[in-house]
């Protein structure tokens, strides 16, 4: 735990032992009165917190919030990706966290096993849950947000005014990531910090002809990483982390 989060509403208030915070500070990081751990605020600003006093009885820590940095905030990509199986996606969602990625839109695809989009994790709440973890990793206090779509049809829909903005010239970079027949390697493609990029990434079975055409008609340029074929999670991470080291953010 690189950063301790906390609402806005809990910031001034006592944290229990048996709270995961107050168990990770007491027990990992061995933090005594008088200590600093680092902390922040959910959407807000990052600091330190010192430990003013450890209520044994109680069993509670009192400490007090000074707020010294902006919280590392997210970077200007948003992703689609296609619904992975459980166990992947709990490693996505926080490796993408860790990224700073602004928003992922989960959805079903044509190809995808649709028995995927009823685990728990296909939940919104569940999903920032994980989130919310690789935003600890990462030390930063800005969560992802996060949207369920069952088809890319209805993900689109949702999306569909950045869409317009970009056919019209005034919007989001538009890349779609496909190992069949790309125009082009994604590694050759410029990103700039001040241009927003969406990027979509097929379900593990990758996108059908159906989607493509949707995708290329909506203004997505088909990408490619080379013609291995990877998890869903993996080729979310390494497009994310390309895409984000050409707009020279990962400086």
């Amino acid at each position: 735990m690189n950063i301790c989060l906390f609402e806005k509403s809990q910031i001034d208030l006592p944290l229990s032992f048996d709270d995961e915070r107050g168990a990770h500070i007491l027990n990992v990081l061995h933090k005594k009165q008088g200590d600093d751990f680092t902390a922040g605020i959910i959407g807000g600003q990052s600091g330190v917190a010192t430990i003013t006093r450890i209520d044994e009885t109680a069993r509670q820590i009192f400490f007090e919030f000074k707020p010294t940095g902006d919280g590392k905030p997210l970077n200007p990509l948003k992703m689609i990706i296609g619904f992975p199986r459980p166990i992947q996606l709990k490693r996505l969602l926080r490796d993408i966290a860790a990224l700073g990625i602004s928003e992922v839109h989960l959805t079903g695809t044509e190809l995808g096993e649709k028995s995927y989009m009823q685990s728990d994790l296909a939940q919104p709440e569940a999903a920032w849950k994980l989130l919310r973890e690789g935003t600890v990793q990462a030390g930063s206090t800005h969560v992802p947000a996060v949207f369920v779509h069952t088809t890319l049809v209805e993900t689109l829909g949702s999306l569909s005014q950045l869409v317009l903005s970009y056919v019209e010239g005034k919007g989001e970079q538009l890349i779609c990531l496909d190992n069949v027949n790309p125009a082009c390697p994604l590694g050759e493609v410029q990103f700039s910090a001040d241009v927003p990029v969406i990027a979509a990434i097929g379900s593990e079975r990758g996108w059908t002809d159906k989607e493509r055409s949707l995708l290329e008609q909506s203004g997505f340029i088909r990408c490619g990483m080379g013609s291995r074929i990877m998890r869903t999670e993996t080729a979310a991470t390494v497009a994310g982390a390309i895409i984000l080291n050409s707009m020279g953010v990962l400086k």
